[in-house]
């Protein structure tokens, strides 16, 4: 203990059994440390070496609408993506969408039939629908299924009028992506979108380079590299399809051009990609060869960031009472009227666009807030009641959490914005000892992706806060504790700072 200096840091230090030491640090180091973050635009947190990142998150299929289960991928990633950028990396975001292939060729050859028809528009404004409608021509209809692989080869092949059709379907379906990505807050917009039909052009490309390099077997008639560090039961190593028998390509070649155009244009030196823990074996895989291959070198880190299912009351997929997908805007609708009701009963001379603005930062902030709050790779159980409580660990009781700190000032006229921070109690320690903690809390989620690890931090904060306020009044007897005021202002910062790189928004009143 006499080999230990920690002499303005640490109070106190003692063994606690063999191999622990406690160490209660000052009340003037974490007086300090309050202050200093204070004074700090960015809460004292340190900036992390610069990481030139990329965050590869939501990547809906542009065939169909958004449902459940994109929800995860999307407001996951887009927690990553601010965390990263907040710790310091220079983020890329990225929207890898399905917009190529088979099925592009059957919903063009439909968008044309219905355009002669009826009103194209009524029936793309229920994506579901439509797809549906044209699966079902093309099952039935021999003429039907010729034509769609017809504008399949046209589209392939960069025939004009076949792209130009083609676009403004993508160009709808983008908006009903976008309207969902508005009412969640995650930043993503068209920029960030670079569909599979963006390395096309390289697919051949890959082909020919993996052949050159002796990578490529060929496996009945399919293009195969194979892989002895994946292996079946049988011992018999794994092949990854590169080409199929008949010349198409797959997953496994368009994300082997991403790989390359981000690493070989973009430089990109971190690329977390968030899919459901499903394609794990496809993403060892993809990694393994993109090594062989060059493609990705030892000194880029390229991580697939998995998650589990939002599971419904039964325990089984989140479902409609009748089976079906349920549609991801019908579910944020569902949160936000939820939520309005909530606030209406607890406020209700409220004026009604201040009550639907709460329920939107509430019903919005509840639905992200009890998935990122899970650990990721969990399945979780998705319960409207608990994730709209105003107790326990939920995004309604941080959000109201913030609203009592602000709160506080409303009652304050003037304060002295420059007294020192003294603490004295022990509320005012433990609640001081969370705030030290926040840098070290961001940098983790930066390194390890796990969001539920922020979620934790703001609900010991808030809690902390909670205590604090019950047992050191801010305000006596008509005087301001100037102190205590300004380790409830970082409070709130930090709160809403906290919430902001979780995508929830905060309200000054509720």
């Amino acid at each position: 203990m006499d080999a230990v200096d920690l002499q303005g840091i640490a109070a106190k230090l003692e063994i606690a059994g063999p191999g622990f030491i406690n160490i209660r640090l000052a009340d003037e180091f974490l007086a300090a440390r309050v202050q200093a973050a204070l004074d700090d635009a960015h809460l004292g947190v340190p900036q992390l070496p610069p990481v030139k990142a990329m965050v590869e998150y939501s990547s809906p299929n542009l065939a169909k609408e958004m449902h459940v289960g994109h929800l995860r991928s999307t407001i996951i990633g887009d927690c990553l993506a601010r965390v990263q950028a907040f710790a310091g990396y220079d983020v890329t975001r990225q929207n890898h969408v399905g917009d190529w292939g088979t099925q592009f060729g059957m919903l063009t050859a439909y968008l044309v039939e219905i355009k002669e028809s009826s009103n194209a528009d009524i029936e793309l404004s229920d994506l579901e629908t439509f797809y549906r409608r044209a699966k079902v021509r093309f099952d039935e209809d021999p003429a039907f299924a010729d034509r769609a692989r017809e504008y399949v080869v046209k589209l392939q092949g960069g025939d004009a009028e076949v792209n130009a059709l083609w676009r403004s379907f993508l160009d709808i379906s983008l908006s009903h992506c976008e309207a969902i990505y508005r009412k969640l807050g995650v930043l993503l917009d068209r920029n960030d979108v670079r569909g599979e039909s963006f390395y096309n052009d390289d697919l051949p490309v890959i082909v020919a380079d993996l052949r050159a390099k002796g990578l490529l077997t060929e496996d009945q008639g399919a293009q195969v590299v194979i892989l002895p560090e994946f292996t079946n039961k049988e011992g018999e190593a794994a092949g990854y399809i590169i080409q199929k028998k008949d010349g198409g390509y797959l997953y496994s070649t368009t994300d082997l051009g991403a790989i390359r155009f981000r690493v070989g244009k973009l430089g990109i030196q971190r690329c977390t990609v968030v899919v459901d823990a499903r394609q794990a074996l496809h993403f060892q895989q993809l990694f393994t060869v993109a090594r062989k291959a060059g493609y990705l070198p030892d000194n880029v880190q390229m991580e697939h960031i998995p998650f589990g299912t939002m599971m419904g009351e039964d325990g089984k997929p989140f479902k409609t009472r009748s089976g079906d997908t349920v549609k991801l805007i019908e579910l944020l609708d569902e949160a936000e009227e939820r939520a309005y009701q909530l606030v209406s009963d607890r406020n209700p001379d409220m004026d009604e666009a201040v009550r639907r603005d709460i329920a939107h930062a509430v019903g919005i902030g509840s639905v992200k807030y009890a998935d990122l709050s899970k650990s990721r790779t969990s399945d979780y159980i998705f319960n409207w009641n608990s994730m709209l409580s105003f107790e326990g660990n939920t995004a309604p009781y941080l959000q109201y959490a913030y609203t009592r700190v602000q709160g506080i000032f409303r009652k304050v006229d003037a304060w002295d914005k420059d007294a020192p921070i003294v603490i004295t109690e022990p509320a005012e320690h433990a609640l001081a000892l969370e705030l030290a903690r926040f840098a070290d809390v961001v940098h983790q989620v930066a390194k390890d992706s796990y969001p539920h690890f922020l979620c934790s931090y703001a609900y010991s904060l808030a809690t902390a806060f909670s205590r604090f306020y019950e047992a050191c009044p801010v305000i006596e007897s008509g005087v301001v504790n100037a102190s205590r005021l300004k380790i409830a202002e970082q409070t709130a910062r930090t709160l809403a700072c906290g919430l902001d790189l979780l995508g929830i928004k905060v309200l000054e009143a509720m």
